[in-house]
């Protein structure tokens, strides 16, 4: 998962994109990067790290300029190399920056097209860069030295034809403006917002409403599914419509784990949604735990805090913070390699023993994905004291590999792949296991917007909702997985230091 900003400004924006930026480190924490322009050029830094860590006063005094994206990333197709650190960008047409949140279904074919057709050589693997080279490719049959909103929007309207899969993408283009547009089935979410000052209208896009609310902006709208959304350098707002059947379908991860519970998503409050969660969980215990003896409810943090707190409320069992979270660590969940995740549950969790002690506990997550967390803090629970651990978790079992941009590419990966939750239950070494049905889940988050059609949902259920994912695919992705983790190289921070106005590349 990754996130990304954009801003038209009437006054320097590099603050702002830092700030949303900030706000959205939740959405990846690999790789940050801030793309500006001034005087009709590019300024860029991106490194890997966070965004504190990235950016540094000397960085953000040389990206100058009243428009700008930025984004920050977590790796799904590609690495963690810094060489994939976005944004991206290319010299032709106009000189265009791009930051992309989500993943390409049909990759592989779209690379040999653009080699043969375009001419263009993708020089990572990250299918980012590869949608880029395709938005470019398509702008270049524009021939005249200024594009109007109308060229854009057919542009959008032809990549939407050819490209397949989640993608909410934001683009700045130099003399020219910022794009951005969302994949015709609205996979991975996308914000409008604007901020009215003594200079004019500012407009802002970000991966979340909380971005916009971080900087100033006021909340719009969400950008609809298959829309694009152009801003020019003067600040004229221009939208249109470029798919041919656009349907909104979220993916409901973003509210069980991936979005900030203060964000809005297509008309949906993430936290009324994992209220509504909990409610239903809770129900779900009392009809098929009633003979159990559940003493405290605990949440693990945080996620799912939120989630705890409803279902203590609907057992009528007492609430209870047993765990310190460092908040200094990152979310293993989104951590590189499975050693690392398992090195970090312990620095990034402490259970406060007197809470634990004689008691049957019922823990609750957001939902369980390669089972490596939810058995360490089983274990931590007991040697506590605890008499009997069970768990719970808001989401029903992850059977399937995410293809739209989570990084659950491999089913051999995931706890709940060809196992009963009895045989689950056993692996984590938990006394009793209960997962949220996905009716129940559906029916949480649908709740605060009824008239959203239909949620992606194919971790749980298998159906991907784009039409172009098989098993055959599922293995070949399996198998380039395998093939990244053999060949990838260490990596260190702060390999990736591009400041395209003053081409200094040893300012570290």
């Amino acid at each position: 998962m990754c996130g990304i900003v954009g801003i038209v400004g009437k006054t320097p924006v590099a603050q702002s994109l830092y700030d949303g930026l900030t706000v959205l480190q939740h959405r990846g924490q690999d790789a940050a990067g801030i793309m500006t322009i001034d005087r009709n050029m590019f300024n860029l830094r991106k490194a890997n790290g966070l965004v504190r860590d990235v950016f540094h006063t000397r960085h953000m005094k040389r990206l100058t300029g009243n428009m700008g994206i930025g984004h920050v990333r977590y790796p799904t197709a590609g690495t963690s190399s810094s060489a994939e650190a976005q944004p991206f960008y290319v010299n032709s047409p106009f000189g265009i920056a791009f930051a992309h949140n989500g993943n390409l279904t049909n990759a592989h074919e779209l690379q040999e097209e653009v080699f043969r057709i375009a001419r263009r050589h993708i020089n990572t693997t990250s299918d980012s860069e590869l949608l880029l080279n395709i938005l470019a490719h398509e702008l270049q049959q524009c021939t005249e030295l200024t594009v109007s909103a109308g060229d854009i929007f057919k542009v959008v309207t032809k990549v939407h034809k050819k490209i397949r899969g989640a993608y909410a993408v934001v683009a700045a283009i130099i003399g020219q403006g910022v794009l951005a547009f969302r994949d015709p089935n609205g996979i991975r979410p996308l914000a409008l917002g604007k901020r009215v000052t003594e200079l004019g209208e500012e407009w802002m896009v970000a991966s979340e409403s909380v971005a916009l609310d971080a900087v100033g902006f006021t909340f719009i709208r969400d950008v609809a599914p298959g829309e694009a959304v152009y801003i020019t350098e003067a600040g004229e707002l221009h939208t249109q419509q470029c798919a041919e059947n656009p349907m909104t379908s979220p993916c409901i991860f973003e509210f069980v784990y991936f979005a900030r519970p203060d964000t809005f998503i297509d008309g949906i409050s993430v936290y009324a949604s994992r209220v509504n969660m909990g409610r239903k969980l809770g129900e779900k215990i009392a009809r098929e735990w009633a003979d159990l003896d559940i003493d405290v409810v605990i949440p693990i943090p945080e996620t799912s805090m939120d989630v705890a707190l409803q279902i203590a409320n609907t057992l009528e069992l007492p609430y209870r913070q047993g765990f310190v979270k460092n908040r200094y660590i990152g979310r293993t969940f989104i951590m590189p390699g499975q050693t690392m995740r398992k090195k970090s549950v312990r620095r990034k969790l402490n259970a406060i023993s007197s809470e634990f002690k004689g008691k049957n506990v019922l823990l609750v997550d957001d939902s369980i994905v390669r089972g490596t967390t939810s058995g360490q803090i089983i274990e931590m629970a007991r040697e506590s004291g605890a008499k009997k651990v069970y768990f719970a978790s808001a989401a029903p079992e992850i059977r399937f590999p995410n293809v739209y941009g989570i990084d659950m590419p491999s089913a051999n990966e995931l706890i709940a792949y060809g196992r009963e939750i009895d045989q689950i239950s056993d692996l984590i070494q938990a006394d009793g296991l209960i997962f949220q049905d996905i009716s129940d889940l559906v029916d949480a988050v649908k709740e605060e917007n009824p008239e959203i059609p239909r949620f992606e949902t194919s971790v749980f259920d298998g159906n991907y909702i784009t039409g172009d994912v098989d098993q055959s695919y599922l293995e070949k992705i399996d198998m380039a997985r395998g093939e990244q983790s053999r060949k990838a190289p260490v990596v260190q921070a702060e390999l990736t230091n591009l400041d395209l106005h003053n081409m200094d590349n040893n300012d570290d």
